[in-house]
């Protein structure tokens, strides 16, 4: 995962291997920028305000204020304030399930017949 305005100018440049955590602060006008090095990964990500922990993203809010009910390149992000805390600013995957919530240990073992989670 990479905070950016571009390569060349990253202030932060790190690799997060599947399956591990990673939290970093991203200041308002920094992006970031999220790779799936290995395939058929999936990214929980969660955004707070660092000013106010109990300001969240929210699913919810960012699906009714959008009327839609995928992500894509354009989409506000909102919080449970109901306050813009995230844009897509680009996308090559195309579109993104926000319902589905994040992997556990229990879906991973249906989707991948997995018996234990690394």
């Amino acid at each position: 995962m990479t905070v950016l305005q571009s390569f060349e100018k990253a202030v932060l440049n790190e690799v997060c291997p599947a399956g591990e955590a990673w939290m970093c602060e991203v200041k308002k006008g920094q992006y970031f920028r999220i790779i799936d090095l290995e395939g058929n990964q999936a990214v929980d990500t969660l955004f707070m305000s660092a000013e106010n922990p109990t300001e969240r993203y929210s699913a919810m809010d960012t699906l009714a204020i959008n009327q839609q009910i995928y992500l894509e390149k354009g989409t506000k992000l909102y919080s449970n304030l109901g306050r813009p805390i995230a844009v897509i600013h680009d996308d090559n995957c195309g579109r993104h399930d926000t319902i589905g919530g994040a992997c556990s240990c229990e879906s991973n073992t249906v989707r991948y017949a997995h018996e234990t989670y690394p």
